[in-house]
């Protein structure tokens, strides 16, 4: 780096000199100096005093850089920029550029110091001559500063500052300028200039304005190209060609022919130059900045709320967006532009814009937590038919684009399945399951204590089934009284916290789902994004995974930036996701409610979910390599059933989860899944097939409290039935309990007493501790092989 050592003395010389000059010339008139009034007394000892309270060295302020979203395969999501800018070397830029810009600028810029007195009387006389502003009084280095310190500037009173016509700011500026010099080389300033340099419409240096403008690299720059970006430096708006064509070759021929004037080209350069049109506007490139010119912008939203959220960008979330905006990241993601493809091709094919009904999918990979695509069927934007809702994504304060999710409706009961199988379940635990089934005055167990069913709560299926299910049966038939008197079974203590373990919280609060009987026919509103995720923790055998949107930040230099990675944890045994993933592949197997939506030779799982007057209906599955939460539903409130509300284009006339939601799950799933190979879940043991069950002791003809404290000991749950049945004990004593004892219980399990009134009659349940045909068979498989026991060696 050269340094040239100059004194105060000649310091204040030289600022003496400019300000004598600007005075005795009205350089004011001309925008090159400050006014007369604040001169007035200033004299060389004033002037001396005066810069020693000034900046003794120049602290250069780091350009302010575009960053780069980035899709998992490299190519640009979204370009976040305060100014759009990539700064380059000047062995980046042709030489014919950096002689463009000298001869219009300054262009004794390598023979003067940080100030060129002759070359700003020079500029004053022709300018006087001409009329108007023709060359530039200030030096290439002046302007330097002055663009280094409006790039400094945060506020519009920093920007007012940084370009108040004062003399103080003048002087400021020329100090600051001779220290520059000190520090920085020629080329050096040069080079900074040109980085910081606005060429308008949108173009900050060098390197975006020929790649604005040309599509080529700075250091491709021909003549006319340079000349034309060179004229631009002086009033970047009014030369600008997108807004004046002939104002903007009328600037460029000016510095051709004062390239031509100073012999930095010949005759022929110069005449060939003149000839050329300024720009093909057909080359010209639109400013695609910020998410809203995304090609995927509901996800680019959610990326920049998420990372606005993450302290390591800064201490405020306003400081977060202006280092997101500036720093020159570049911010690799989990996106999928394949598997983005496949999705939205299903949204394309089974949607329209203008639908009623909205849809939405996402797509998450099991035992990563990557969100490999998130689609859905309202473009973005303020327009009609337009949204800036995603509705694939939560609503939090850091997610305020989020629509809050939707009541999930059966889709909820695989958590009751996962629970149950996880205490010691079945899969083939069988529970008569009638329509409708009176539930009031029973009580579901909580983690804050029991709560107690409300009058006339009568569910119904909406479905018909065998009359004594199993749970795959029940899955498979999503058997609405099945899952609920499961679900009272397990406790919903368990489901709960099972739940909220796989990421399901409510998605408008982010409270804990609520644990109310009806919990297990979904009554909370989740989000595709969190139901996927859940679901790909069954896919991932047990392991969840936490959606995963950035997967790198890395800044101008490629050294990484601090955010959270991979977060996973085994939050279900791999048995019990092994026997969660038996039942919900049965559910797409023949007799299932999904059974139309399987393709390929891979194992699939699934399950369906309607809303209460089916204002929202869902599928969600997956494979071991992806799962896939899809929604269709109402989202304009206050919200109505979907029947009769439009969906691509028609009526929607019965809403169900596998005939409305499915085909969009089905179509993007069965894209996204090719080129992956044939996969098949890991069998459930014959544990996870038959249960795990306890003895139950013998608490027939007791006193009813004194049975709920002997199952109690033996570390079971109990409630007493209100309602008493025929039986040959007598009356007011334990008539049976359910499940009996012949077929024991899982531990800390659900035991319910049924109290005898004493009738002899007609016992539809019996008391015969060995059961009979009607009472539930809590234990052993169904005789035969099932398809998921086809790898046990007796099958």
């Amino acid at each position: 780096m050269r340094v040239r050592e100059k004194g105060d003395r000649g310091v204040v010389q030289s600022v003496v000199l400019f300000l004598g000059v600007s005075v005795l010339s009205g350089a004011l008139a001309a925008g090159l100096a400050m006014p007369l009034a604040g001169l007035a007394g200033f004299t060389t000892e004033k002037t001396s005093e005066t810069l020693q309270d000034l900046p003794q060295q120049f602290d250069e302020v780091p350009l302010k850089q575009k960053s780069t979203i980035r899709a998992a395969d490299g190519s640009v999501i979204a370009t976040l920029a305060d100014k759009n800018r990539v700064p380059v070397t000047l062995d980046k830029v042709a030489p014919i550029m950096q002689k463009a810009i000298v001869a219009i600028e300054d262009d004794r810029y390598f023979e003067h110091g940080a100030l060129d007195l002759k070359g700003t009387l020079r500029a004053l006389a022709v300018n006087q001559t001409e009329g108007a502003v023709q060359q530039g009084g200030s030096s290439i280095t002046q302007q330097f500063i002055k663009l280094s310190l409006i790039e400094k500037a945060n506020t519009p009173a920093e920007v007012e500052a940084a370009t108040a016509a004062t003399t103080q700011r003048k002087v400021a500026e020329l100090r600051f300028a001779i220290a520059a010099e000190k520090e920085f080389s020629k080329n050096e300033i040069l080079e900074k200039y040109l980085n910081l340099a606005n060429f308008g419409d949108g173009a900050w240096g060098i390197q975006s304005a020929a790649q604005h403008y040309f599509r080529v690299d700075a250091k491709d720059l021909n003549l006319a190209q340079a000349a034309m970006l060179a004229g631009m430096v002086k009033s970047p708006t009014a030369y600008d060609p997108t807004n004046n064509m002939k104002r903007s070759k009328d600037r460029r021929d000016v510095v051709i022919r004062r390239m031509l004037e100073l012999k930095v080209i010949s005759v022929k350069q110069a005449t060939q130059a003149l000839r050329q049109p300024v720009i093909d506007p057909t080359k010209v490139r639109k400013n695609q900045i910020g998410c809203g010119n995304s090609p995927y912008p509901f996800y680019c939203d959610y990326i920049v709320a998420q990372l606005k959220d993450n302290p390591a960008f800064g201490k405020t979330p306003k400081d977060r967006a202006t280092y997101l905006k500036t720093a020159g990241l570049t911010i690799r993601t989990s996106l999928d532009p394949k598997i983005q493809a496949a999705a939205q091709k299903s949204i394309d094919e089974h949607t329209k814009p203008n639908d009623q009904a909205i849809a939405a999918i996402t797509i998450v990979e099991p035992g990563t937590g990557l969100v490999k695509a998130m689609v859905q069927s309202k473009k973005y934007g303020a327009k009609k038919d337009q949204t800036s809702y995603n509705y694939n994504v939560e609503k939090t304060p850091s997610s305020p684009g989020g629509f809050g999710g939707f009541q999930n409706g059966s889709t909820m009961k695989a958590f009751t399945i996962a629970a149950a199988i996880q205490k010691g379940y079945s899969i083939n635990y069988k529970i008569p399951s009638p329509s409708p089934l009176h539930f009031e005055g029973t009580k579901f167990s909580t983690c804050n204590g029991n709560v107690t069913v409300p009058k006339d709560y009568a569910p119904t299926n909406s479905t018909q089934n065998v009359a004594e299910p199993t749970m795959i049966e029940a899955a498979q038939k999503s058997t609405n009284t099945y899952f609920l008197q499961l679900s009272q079974k397990v406790g919903l203590c368990p489901i709960a916290k099972l739940a909220a373990s796989l990421g399901m919280n409510n998605a408008q609060t982010g409270e804990p789902l609520e644990q109310v009987p009806s919990m297990t026919l979904g009554v909370d509103l989740v989000t595709p994004l969190q139901l996927s995720a859940a679901y790909a923790a069954f896919a991932a055998r047990g392991k969840y995974c936490k959606p995963l949107l950035v997967t790198s930040v890395r800044d101008p230099q490629g050294k990484a930036v601090n955010i959270p990675g991979s977060d996973c944890k085994q939050v279900l045994p791999e048995a019990a996701a092994d026997g969660v993933n038996a039942v919900l592949h049965q559910v797409m197997e023949p007799g299932g409610t999904g059974n139309r939506l399987k393709f390929g030779n891979s194992d699939l799982a699934g399950k369906t979910g309607t809303i209460q007057e089916a204002k929202a209906v869902w599928y969600a599955g997956y494979s071991s390599k992806l799962a896939s939460a899809a929604v269709v539903a109402d989202a304009s409130p206050p919200t109505k059933r979907l029947s009769g509300q439009t969906l691509d284009g028609r009526q929607i006339n019965d809403a169900s989860g596998s005939q409305t939601a499915g085909p969009l799950w089905m179509t993007a799933m069965q894209n996204a899944l090719q080129g992956y190979p044939t996969t098949h879940f890991t069998a459930p043991d014959e544990k996870t097939a038959n249960g795990n069950n306890e003895e139950l002791p013998s608490v027939n003809g007791m006193n009813p409290d004194d049975a709920a404290n002997k199952l109690r000991q033996a570390g079971f749950e109990a409630q007493i039935s209100p309602t008493q049945v025929n039986s040959e004990e007598s009356a007011g004593t334990v008539a049976y309990t359910d499940p009996r004892r012949r077929d024991g219980a899982p531990a800390g399990s659900t035991v319910t007493i049924y109290v005898s009134n004493g009738n002899r009659g007609n016992n539809t349940q019996g008391n015969n501790e060995n059961g009979d045909n009607n009472q539930p068979n809590s234990g052993g498989a169904t005789p035969g092989c099932q398809p998921w026991e086809r790898n046990y060696p007796n099958c």
